[in-house]
């Protein structure tokens, strides 16, 4: 099914890091005509939005803004400093360390400087860092603090072109050469006149790249994706155009900052599309997915919002908790609000209007108490992206009368590429294209579902000095390829159902999706935290499962200790568990009998005998980004799973019968 016809070029894409590429300008919709550099869209910005508070921050209890006049000399001094520094035109500044004004200035103030700005996952390893830092052939690294500094000391001789390092918070513990402190470093620019810099913005074109974002490497080695000024200026506009964002005077967006910046959804959110818009990017405190996240929302009160998958989940978790500990006068009125609020906009996703009095009563008593306990009072765009989000999830979110839109992007794509908006929305499916964006579904089977292509201006030029990469992801029609399957619905709605590289491929040669299945198991038995579905060449399905457990907050190793609505759940069963460990060692019957019935319904609803899982095992521990299993955006690392979880695999596919 083609959307719309792509335009045919050659010389789209380029690995070269001063290389160019074409602009995809024909019928590409918002500002087709008027490409810009970075630079150019931050000077429109200033004198649209100037005096307008662009950065807030809260230090010692206070919060302190930064106007979009103060944002833009920041980041000329910025820029002088990596200058001064020795960044030489195409080379990397890589910025590891949590969101702050700081991580923005370095960001922006690079791509001012000539360079690129590369944004380094906090959770990589020593490595994983110098893998990076050398590919993209970095003059300069920028850190948080010192535990992100000695991940860089460590593989600083392996860094032949790294001349500088700076810290941007906590004061340096040992003075050594080359390593600034980030007032030092923004003090070295005084000597660098205007017009050396203006020469340099000057020289710099829309097609030219200016970021890279290095994807999560759950496949193999991360790869650098180049993308351009105009990449970024007109995804920014586009998208922020597409959602109907506000512009001050008329009205302040509000938005908070605290997904990984390394991230291209976390960049588009927090730094571009704000930039575009004239909106507020406020600062979370950096262990605000450990707990703090909920307190900074309330304090700011955004009027958009962006959670991946887990972080919605994580709010749902947490509201079950406090629900199940409600008066029972209290639990019921929060039933009766869910089902009619469910119901309600169930009915508007089909096009209804009605405001029933039933709902307008639930709204008052329930669904603004909830929305002000979030602080998404004022939030009339909640989003979630990055990896796939359950239908579960989304139901609960609805009955709470809260309606969070689903966006579907890659870093390829700068970012989105379809969005779900109020109007025109499905649950489980993550909406429509961006105007100017076009979608090809390729080779459709009978069920219409094939391999999910972009076009448009927001594909990226090309992977950093991967050529053959390249060629794989581009086609010669300049068709950027997902490797995402998914089909349009009649109103073209698009879904994801899975990914190539993910079908499983049983011994009978039957390609099956995962995910499609992994989300009916963990719907059809919400104690279940992760799971993932085996089989590739083997006779039958297994599965892996672990249940919600509550998660160390420091460390982010999930804990023994159940969960609260897991342990209620096991008091409806007659179980006294309270630990994973409770479950697990003993095969508490009463559990695993549950879980069964789960998988038994599920099966019977499955399209064939290779669709069912035959058999399962609960492991001793959740998945997690510090236990490997996890990408740093909370993707399955699937590989990594096979090979961490091979023994318990092997067993499943050495028992003769259906043990658990």
């Amino acid at each position: 099914m083609f959307r719309s016809k792509a335009p045919t070029t050659s010389g789209l894409w380029t690995t070269k890091r001063d290389g160019e590429v074409k602009l995809r300008i024909e019928e590409s919709g918002i500002g087709a005509e008027s490409p810009m550099t970075v630079h150019e869209l931050f000077e429109e910005s200033v004198k649209k939005y100037g005096d307008f508070a662009a950065l807030a921050t809260k230090q010692q209890g206070n919060w302190t803004k930064i106007t979009y006049k103060e944002y833009y000399d920041l980041c000329r001094t910025a820029a002088k400093g990596f200058i001064k520094l020795g960044l030489e035109r195409f080379r990397g500044v890589c910025i590891l360390g949590f969101n702050s004004v700081e991580w923005f200035l370095a960001d922006i103030g690079a791509i001012l400087a000539g360079g690129f700005a590369v944004g380094i996952y906090t959770t990589n390893s020593p490595d994983a860092c110098h893998y990076i830092a050398d590919n993209c052939g970095a003059n300069i690294i920028v850190v948080e603090n010192n535990k992100q500094l000695q991940k860089i000391l460590e593989v600083k001789n392996k860094l032949p072109a790294v001349k500088a390092i700076i810290q941007y918070a906590e004061e340096i513990k040992e003075e050594m050469p080359n390593l600034y402190s980030w007032n030092d470093f923004m003090a070295l620019g005084s000597s660098i006149p205007d017009e050396q810099l203006d020469k340099i913005i000057g020289a710099q074109k829309p097609n030219q790249c200016c970021t890279l974002i290095y994807t999560s490497g759950t496949t193999g080695q991360p790869k650098g994706v180049m993308l351009s000024h105009d990449n970024i200026t007109w995804t920014a506009k586009a998208a922020g155009h597409y959602v109907g964002l506000s512009e001050p005077p008329e009205r302040q967006e509000l938005v908070v900052s605290y997904l990984p910046l390394s991230h291209i959804a976390a960049q588009m959110i927090d730094i571009w599309l704000p930039l575009s818009f004239g909106a507020q990017t406020s600062f979370a405190q950096p262990d605000a997915l450990k707990g703090t996240l909920v307190e900074t929302l309330k304090e700011v009160r955004p009027t958009a919002f962006m959670g991946v998958p887990r972080v919605w989940e994580k709010m749902q978790e947490k509201m079950m908790s406090v629900g199940a500990k409600s008066s029972a006068l209290k639990k019921k009125i929060a039933l009766w609000a869910k089902m009619v609020g469910l119901e309600t906009n169930l009915k508007r996703m089909k096009g209804s209007t009605e405001n029933p009095i039933n709902y307008r009563l639930a709204k008052s008593l329930v669904y603004k108490k909830v929305r002000k306990a979030l602080g998404l009072d004022r939030c009339t765009k909640c989003y979630t992206g990055a990896a796939p989000i359950t239908k579960e999830t989304l139901e609960y979110f609805l009955s709470l009368d809260i309606t969070v839109y689903e966006l579907y992007g890659m870093s390829e794509s700068t970012g989105p590429h379809t969005v779900s908006l109020s109007g025109t929305y499905r649950i489980t499916s993550c909406g429509k294209e961006i105007t100017g964006c076009k979608t090809m579904v390729l080779k459709p089977d009978s069920d219409n579902i094939g391999e999910i292509c972009f076009g448009g201006r927001h594909i990226f030029m090309g992977y950093l000095n991967m050529e053959d990469k390249t060629k794989e992801a581009i086609d010669d029609e300049g068709w950027l390829h997902s490797g995402d399957l998914g089909k349009h619905d009649a109103d073209g709605f698009l879904y994801i159902t899975g990914r190539i590289k993910e079908l499983i491929i049983t011994a009978g040669g039957e390609n099956i999706p995962p995910v499609p299945i992994e989300d009916a198991i963990k719907e059809a038995v919400p104690i279940l935290s992760n799971v993932m579905l085996v089989g590739d060449k083997a006779k039958y399905l297994s599965m892996l499962m672990t249940l919600k457990c509550k998660v160390d907050f420091e460390t982010g190793i999930p804990d023994d200790e159940l969960t609260p609505e897991v342990v209620a759940f096991c008091r409806k069963l007659g179980s006294p568990a309270t630990k994973v460990s409770d479950i697990v060692g003993g095969k508490d019957p009463a559990v695993y009998t549950a879980i069964q019935k789960g998988v038994t319904l599920v099966n019977d609803q499955a399209t064939s005998n290779a669709q069912k899982v035959q058999k399962w095992v609960l492991l001793e521990k959740d998945f997690s980004i510090a236990g490997g299993e996890l990408g740093p955006t909370m993707k399955l690392k699937r590989p990594v799973v096979v090979k961490m979880y091979k023994q318990q695999i092997d067993q499943l596919y050495a028992e003769p019968t259906s043990t658990t």
